[in-house]
């Protein structure tokens, strides 16, 4: 009867569509990097072009998140954390859906960089109400749900484009994330944020995450703890099929089947750093004994010369596994600020991390 109740304490609304959030916006993150390549030879683009054009899109995209991340933190901090939640969700569904209608790559930029924005901001409103409906005891368990649920889109990424073309890919993301509008309305905005906004609290204010300087300190650390996670899925992985001619690797690696291996360690990973932390009791704690065996995949990985292709996929897995405290690191980042600025700074440091 205990576990149930456990159970039900864990997983709640809040924490149920956060979770379906990042898995939507994983899943087009990850999406636009499967299929671009396909989708920009339907524009007419071929070698250094397509290469070239891929990688200006995805700068693109980048810019439009750290733009995005600013923007929705101090919203979500003004505003409220459920409007955040639901203005990014409609941004990114709109742009992801229209992205299966790209004419040029004039139109793909713009909605590149929509997507991005929109994309910023669910995460950050998402993990700020969990941690602030939740007790300090239980808030690891929401946010090790929702980071380990939501690294799954990248491997429903690759399977759907597998299947589907890369059309049909966009529209069915944007399909998902309108269907996250109607489940948001069973979930409530955090008692914390009210009781902050009835004091008129000073809310919001992106400067005061730098000054004083011991503050600006915490913030800088706070984005330099998730670099490695974006190192290995955002280079080491993203690029596997380029590491692995240059190692003489045996065989063709596909890079879409990379991120999904690489996705599919991360979440076990999530899970397996979020016990532990329940476990020891202490963040700090699992994310050095992650940081150790993240360090020592990262260097093996980078000298497999002449591996075979399942040892070469191997350690795509076991590197996402090692980078799994992602759900720890934007759970530190949530608690080193108060109420006040705990939006932003969610919002902003994965975001940060990112582009």
């Amino acid at each position: 009867m205990q576990k149930e109740l456990n159970l039900k304490e864990i997983f709640t609304p809040t924490v149920i569509l956060a979770a379906l959030g990042y898995f939507v916006d994983v899943y087009d993150l990850l999406l636009f990097n499967i299929v671009k390549k396909e989708s920009l030879e339907a524009l007419g683009y071929t070698g250094a072009a397509l290469m070239e054009n891929g990688m200006w899109l995805m700068d693109i995209q980048m810019i439009g998140m750290l733009i995005g991340g600013i923007l929705w933190g101090v919203l979500g901090d003004k505003k409220g954390r459920l409007s955040v939640l639901f203005g990014s969700i409609f941004l990114y569904s709109v742009a992801n859906f229209a992205n299966a209608f790209v004419v040029n790559l004039e139109m793909y930029a713009v909605l590149r960089f929509l997507a991005g924005v929109g994309l910023a901001g669910e995460l950050g409103a998402g993990i700020t109400l969990v941690s602030e409906t939740m007790s300090k005891e239980k808030r690891g368990y929401g946010t090790m749900v929702v980071a380990a649920i939501g690294v799954l889109g990248a491997i429903c990424a690759g399977i759907v484009s597998k299947f589907f073309g890369w059309q049909m890919s966009y529209m069915i993301g944007g399909v998902w994330g309108f269907g996250l509008l109607f489940l948001r309305m069973g979930v409530f905005e955090s008692g914390l944020f009210k009781g902050v906004k009835e004091k008129h609290i000073q809310s919001g204010n992106l400067l005061m995450l730098f000054y004083p300087l011991h503050r600006g300190l915490r913030f800088a650390k706070c984005i330099l703890i998730g670099l490695p996670v974006w190192f290995i899925i955002g280079i080491l992985i993203s690029f596997s099929s380029v590491f692995a001619k240059e190692l003489g690797v045996a065989g063709d690696i596909l890079d879409r089947n990379s991120v999904m291996l690489a996705y599919g360690g991360l979440a076990l990973g999530d899970l397996g750093s979020g016990f532990l932390s329940q476990l020891l009791k202490s963040r700090k704690k699992t994310l050095y004994i992650f940081y150790f065996f993240c360090a020592l995949t990262i260097g093996i990985y980078l000298n497999l010369n002449h591996a075979s292709v399942t040892l070469f996929y191997s350690f795509c897995f076991l590197m996402g596994f090692t980078a799994g405290f992602w759900a720890i690191f934007v759970t530190i980042a949530s608690e080193q600020f108060g109420t006040n600025l705990r939006a932003t700074s969610t919002t902003t440091v994965p975001n940060f991390v990112r582009a």
